[in-house]
């Protein structure tokens, strides 16, 4: 399926992977509609200093609002479901809205697609639905584990798009990210963290665990891998992961920071940072196979690269971040 002039809908537009993927399918000659979190201040989030915002139709609304959302999506051949709460810390504390906005918010944009026929649902999803896995590297048929609400909330967004496909043959694909990171990404994640804290000069780097392995890929690749599940048939009905096949410790993703900016620090683990037991998920490390025959697509950024590309982007934008809260 070709992009050019294919009027599509981003859910979430304003966020981190959000604002990424509306530019380059603006690049990609679509016409672009972004749904942005309605706020009393008519901000757009990471939309309002896009150079393109002027080449895209913004839409302030909520997900799980479900006549608003059917409204964004009329005219639109294809919606990016980017919509979501992800902060796992802030879901022990209310998982009542994760459910809401995760499960609820995808129903309402799947029910909409079917009603409106819709060509293509791109549902986003995430590694964190694995939990600290039995067999790695981790492949798209390994068993699912809610190790907290939100990758609760997520398993069942999953199977709700898996369910639309086998009952309504809704044309849709489940894509599972790993652990996107680069511009623009919130103090929720974790190099932001370490990042922020040796850039303004703490001498300390604060953390949770230090022991967990991620795969990190880069916030551009990841929105690439968007727009070729969008072009691609084969992905209909398939959820397929977006990852590098590469992991790396918390405590030596500082210890990598460290070497790139040429700024020491002593870290620190901090029992205020640290998941619940039996919450943490240990390793996540993906198998890209099907990513590669699927879509045709690999990760472009390697990760020495993608946290130079991250330092310098945040040197220029430090007034944004305080690095000495803890966000959840």
């Amino acid at each position: 399926m070709e992009l050019k002039g294919v009027r599509v809908l981003v859910t979430g537009a304003g966020g981190f992977i959000g604002s990424h993927l509306c530019e380059q399918l603006v690049e990609e000659g679509c016409r672009v509609n972004a749904f942005v979190r309605y706020k009393s201040d008519g901000s757009h989030g990471w939309l309002d200093k896009s150079p393109f915002k002027s080449e895209m139709g913004i839409f302030a609304g909520d997900v799980v609002d479900s006549d608003c959302v059917k409204k964004a999506m009329s005219g639109c051949e294809i919606v990016f479901n980017l919509a979501a709460l992800i902060g796992i810390p802030y879901s022990y504390e209310a998982p009542r809205s994760y459910v809401r906005t995760n499960i609820e918010g995808t129903l309402n944009v799947l029910n909409a697609a079917r009603e409106l026929g819709l060509k293509r649902i791109i549902q986003t999803s995430t590694s964190e639905v694995y939990g600290t896995p039995e067999t790695v590297p981790i492949t798209e048929t390994h068993p699912l584990k809610a190790q907290s609400p939100y990758s609760a909330t997520k398993i069942a967004a999953d199977k709700l798009c898996d369910s639309f496909y086998n009952s309504f043959e809704l044309p849709v694909t489940v894509l599972r990210p790993f652990n996107t990171y680069g511009p623009r990404q919130s103090m929720r994640a974790v190099l932001p963290v370490i990042l922020t804290q040796l850039l303004s000069g703490t001498g300390k780097i604060k953390l949770g665990a230090l022991e967990p392995r991620r795969d990190m890929t880069f916030v551009t690749d990841t929105a690439n891998g968007f727009i070729k599940a969008a072009k691609s048939d084969k992905a209909i009905g398939k959820t397929v992961q977006l990852g590098t096949g590469r992991d790396i410790s918390i405590g030596e993703l500082a210890r990598l920071a460290m070497d790139i900016t040429g700024i020491k620090a002593e870290i620190v683990c901090e029992d205020q940072r640290l998941r619940p037991q039996g919450s943490e998920v240990e390793r996540l490390l993906s198998k890209p196979d099907l990513a590669h025959e699927m879509l045709g697509w690999e990760a472009a950024t390697g990760l020495e690269k993608g946290v130079s590309l991250t330092t310098e982007w945040l040197k220029q934008n430090m007034e944004k971040y305080n690095p000495n809260m803890y966000s959840v």
